[in-house]
This record gives structure tokens, sequence and C-alpha cells, in this order.
């Protein structure tokens, strides 16, 4: 009984979560760089499904989501709808409700988006090459890998500090995201963008309560 609790003291906490983070970094890393790598990969293509009848929850344009699309489409977009969630609660009534705490942060976020890009134009486009056209990769801030270190630290880092960063984080990877969103992609779906709008106005005051 004492082993049960003990582990479940151990699962709450943020971070056990951080650590099981890093661990998983590290050991995708290792992975993908040993003579495992095929097989590492290899899971990552695998298809997923979530099928009733013949619909398949998980699937685009008719084809099953694999392994790794489904950690970047689905896993994702849930991870960023509840950080999104978080920094409302924070703009409407926390650490930074007011223009003058929330301008701090947005402001770091365009930093943290120009600098980068300046440095890797700077090392990377000078021989116009197939890597300039890679701008936007250094663009985004790791949201997880962010919260995560601060997690490790414990009540040693401040609450204002984690809100800032979460903030700055989520500010730079929207704007990551649209510059991705708006010169790198091939195909545009209109209809999907006005039903995701749709539901953003249908719902808006439902968290903001």
């Amino acid at each position: 009984m004492k082993v049960t609790k003990s582990i479940q003291r151990f699962m709450a906490s943020t971070t056990s979560a951080s650590a099981f983070l890093f661990l998983a970094a590290l050991v995708a890393a290792i992975l993908a760089n040993s003579s495992l790598a095929p097989y590492y990969e290899a899971f990552f293509a695998q298809p997923v499904s979530f099928q009733i009848g013949n619909f398949n929850f998980l699937s685009h344009n008719g084809h099953p989501l694999t392994v790794l699309e489904f950690v970047n489409d689905a896993l994702m977009t849930i991870f960023f709808l509840m950080v999104g969630l978080e920094i409302k609660r924070e703009l409407l009534v926390g650490e930074i409700s007011s223009v003058r705490k929330a301008s701090l942060p947005i402001i770091a976020a365009c930093g943290g988006m120009i600098v980068p890009v300046l440095v890797y134009s700077l090392v990377c486009a000078q021989n116009g090459g197939i890597g300039s056209n890679g701008v936007a990769i250094p663009m985004a801030t790791d949201i997880a890998f962010s919260l995560g270190v601060l997690s490790l630290l414990g009540k040693r880092v401040p609450l204002c500090l984690k809100v800032f960063l979460t903030a700055f984080a989520v500010v730079d990877d929207i704007g990551g995201i649209l510059v991705i969103a708006l010169f790198y992609s091939s195909h545009v779906s209109v209809t999907n963008l006005l039903l995701a709008g749709l539901a953003v106005w249908t719902f808006r005051d439902l968290y903001g309560r």
C-alpha cells in the first residue's frame, strides 16, 4: 500500500513529469543515433487507427496517420490547447492580465523569433543553397522543454517567472507556426479554417468565465 501511494505521489509530481520528459528525449537521441535507428524510424512510420465501421478517426485525406503524425497532429494539438487555455486564464485574471504586464513576454517573444532568424541567415543563407529555405526552423521555442526545466527546479522558481516563460514560449511558437503556415504550406484548406474559426467564435466564452 505504501509503495502504491509512493508511486501515485511520484506520478502526480511535475518534477517527475519533467524527469520523464528528459529521460525520453535522451533515450530517443541515443536510439536515433545508434544501430537501432532503422527500427526506431520504422516504429514512428507505423499506421495508427481508431475506426468505427468504415470511418477512421485518425486519418488524413483517406490515409491513416502514422505514429509520428499522430504525435505531431493530435497529441501536440491537445498540448497546445491546454497551454493556450492556461495562458488565457493568466491574461484574464492572472499574472499578465494587463497590457503592461503582457507586453514584456510579447516583446521578448518577438526578439526570440527575429534574432535566431538573423543568426541563421548569417550562418546558413550565405551560400544561397537549400539551407536558406529553413529560416523558420529556429524561430520557435520548445515549450515542453522550457517548462520542464522550470518544473525540475520546483518551488525555487517564482510563479511569475513560470508564467512569463510560458507566455513567451507560446507567443514565440504561434509566430513560428504562422510563418510556416503562410510561407511553407503547399495547400490550405479554407473549409477547415472556416470551421475552426466558427468553433472558436462559438465557444469563445466557454473558458473565459
